[in-house]
């Protein structure tokens, strides 16, 4: 976890690694007392986010609500001293993690500075500090903030098509996607999202983009390897830019893993078939690295692993180390000039109250600093490859298909027929004293970087432990009565 002398001191109430307490209760029990108050009151007043609320209702829930009171390092504990190892980084944003000191001690020192100012008209230290270092590390000019990573996404699309505009073509303003993408919940971010879950119900809504096959390796045919997977998937881009790049302003891609199609990996070869055709057709490569930025793929950025720079570049999630909402969009110069005029109206006029908050802005600057003192990039080959071994069982399990990896993110397609599977694994995962949440069949982890060794075998084990438990559910026949509780 930390380094020993920034090292949280742990509760007595449960032992790493260990799915029980010193009582012999588990990590996650019963929710009575405590942790049955605050899951009466939360039902009774949040609606929780990308879920079906009935499966939480009181009686009878096929997934009780989990209350959280505190966070330390890798583990979630309960308002009753029992815990969960954080094996998805908590919808992926933890890097360093949870109440990490070298964060928490720059927060409080914000907070006797400056809590917020608006930034149209007015400037602060970590948001200039903050666009410095991004652009340092990037190669792009001028940062633009918002909250969340749908946000980014809808700057990224708005500049794109603005630009064009500004460019005196205003027929490019249509995108395209690759298929299985997924880019948020807003409606313009929808719009690029290929995922019929969260898009169907919206779909009045929406000017959805059209899309292209993805690269996923897993569709390799005929003796395929990923790098010739990812050229096919790459000659139907360009075919398709070929008759459509008049009215195309960008295409969209998720870098390395599109994460919300099932973990679904694709060779570096596909960014730079995409980044050759895109400067040949002259529309805008708009990378989407709101979950696989700050080093999920092995590198700070997994485009860097293509050796290709992004016209746009979208940032998010670990951007503040999984503590505060925050996102970024980062542009070339040539994107910015486009906007530097007299007319306002030739300005991108976009905005929200909380553009560039400062305390949002020196927990991503503790963040970078971290991965400098840490060596973090280096230290994750080590933790990857230990994790890999301890995953191991469940990478040979029969029943699991395309066991795979991209730096710190590990994936498993499980050959089962419950159409509730992921709800099944995620409670059985619970009982494990581990959070783990499915995509349908696939289950996967993203723990945070700080994952112990301890912690990486208790990790391991619960997830097996509960991917055994699920099919023996299905082995007895079990008729499931609801379906998933969200769709990641």
């Amino acid at each position: 976890m930390y380094p020993k002398a920034e090292r949280p001191a742990r509760p007595s109430s449960a032992l790493a690694g260990s799915v029980t307490g010193p009582d012999g209760a588990p990590n996650v029990g019963p929710l009575t007392g405590l942790n049955e108050d605050w899951r009466r009151r939360s039902l009774a007043a949040v609606w929780h986010p990308c879920t079906q609320m009935k499966l939480h209702a009181a009686d009878g829930a096929a997934q009780p609500l989990v209350p959280i009171a505190r966070a330390e390092g890798v583990w979630l504990h309960d308002f009753e001293g029992r815990r969960l190892l954080d094996g998805i980084s908590s919808w992926w944003v933890n890097l360093f993690g949870h109440n990490h000191p070298a964060i928490r001690a720059a927060l409080v020192e914000q907070l006797d500075q400056l809590d917020h100012v608006l930034l149209a008209g007015f400037t602060h230290a970590p948001v200039v500090r903050l666009s410095e270092r991004l652009a340092a590390l990037t190669g792009l000019g001028h940062a633009f903030y918002a909250s969340d990573g749908a946000s980014a996404v809808e700057i990224a699309l708005k500049m794109s098509a603005h630009h064009w505009r500004n460019a005196g073509r205003p027929a490019k303003c249509r995108f395209v996607g690759v298929a299985g993408g997924y880019h948020g919940e807003t409606v313009g971010a929808l719009a690029v999202t290929d995922i019929a879950l969260f898009r169907e119900a919206y779909a009045p809504l929406l000017r959805l983009a059209a899309t292209v096959p993805s690269p996923d390796a897993r569709a390799a045919v005929d003796g395929e390897d990923a790098a010739a997977a990812a050229e096919r998937a790459a000659a139907a881009l360009a075919d398709w830019l070929a008759a459509h790049h008049a009215q195309t302003a960008a295409l969209i891609v998720e870098p390395l893993v599109q994460c919300a199609a099932g973990m679904a990996m694709h060779h570096p070869r596909y960014l730079q078939r995409a980044r050759e055709l895109c400067d040949r057709y002259q529309v805008h490569l708009v990378l989407d690295e709101i979950a696989v930025g700050f080093g999920r793929t092995g590198t700070l950025f997994a485009h860097q692993q293509a050796g290709i720079r992004p016209d746009l570049l979208c940032l998010s999630k670990g951007l503040t180390g999984g503590t505060l909402p925050l996102s970024v969009v980062l542009s070339t110069d040539a994107i910015y000039a486009a906007f530097y005029d007299d007319a306002v109206a030739r300005g991108f006029l976009h905005s929200h109250s909380y553009t560039g908050n400062p305390l949002a802005c020196r927990a991503a600057l503790a963040t970078l600093d971290l991965f400098e003192q840490t060596d973090a990039l280096r230290s994750n080959v080590v933790t990857a490859a230990r994790l890999a071994a301890l995953f191991e069982p469940l990478s040979m399990h029969p029943r699991v298909r395309h066991a795979r990896r991209q730096g710190m993110i590990f994936a498993w397609d499980v050959a089962s027929s419950l159409p509730d599977f992921a709800r099944r694994y995620a409670r059985h995962a619970l009982e494990q004293g581990v959070l783990l949440r499915p995509i349908g069949t696939t289950l996967y982890a993203m723990p945070p970087y700080v994952i112990s060794e301890a912690e990486g075998e208790h990790l391991a084990t619960g997830a097996l432990a509960a991917l055994e438990a699920t099919l023996a559910e299905e082995a007895a026949g079990h008729v499931p009565t609801q379906g998933e509780v969200d769709g990641v």
